[in-house]
């Protein structure tokens, strides 16, 4: 059964798993590595279906394959021509702030805003939706990930 506590560790993995691809490819390491780690141990890939609306997507605005969600993270594989590595821009942090998670057994939702801090230390607010299923081994697996720059009245 899944708990509030499982889903904001789930949270800190995953940010902590941006701000880690970011490292690896500023120190000239393995970056792709280390995204595909990310990807296969955070996403439902292989075991349910995924949506995913990464935050910046316009042409392809949903990546429903390993490789789209790859392609998003680190821009390797040509898979989507329009992204540019949205985890390679030297992240530093990651923090989510939730408006509320619902957790129902074998499945959970949340939903709020999560932060991304700049190297020059500015942060970026993105609004998120999260939903969980449990694989196999009863680890947290994201099913939906919707992102979004918050709307403008500009």
């Amino acid at each position: 059964m899944i708990t509030q506590e499982d889903v904001k560790a789930a949270q800190k993995a995953w940010g902590e798993g941006v701000v880690a691809i970011a490292a690896t490819h500023s120190s000239d390491g393995d970056y792709i590595e280390r995204a595909r780690i990310h990807v296969e141990s955070l996403y439902a890939y292989g075991i349910a279906p995924v949506f995913f609306k990464p935050t910046m997507a316009v042409k392809e605005q949903f990546r429903s394959t390993f490789e789209g969600a790859l392609s998003y993270f680190v821009a390797s594989n040509n898979e989507c021509p329009e992204d540019l590595g949205f985890a390679i821009k030297g992240w530093t942090r990651v923090r989510f702030e939730n408006e509320g998670i619902v957790v129902n057994e074998s499945n959970a939702l949340a939903m709020g805003n999560y932060f991304f801090t700049s190297p020059e230390g500015n942060e970026v607010k993105v609004e998120f939706t999260f939903g969980y299923i449990l694989d196999s081994k009863g680890n947290l697996r994201i099913q939906l990930h919707h992102s979004s720059l918050p709307a403008s009245l500009e």
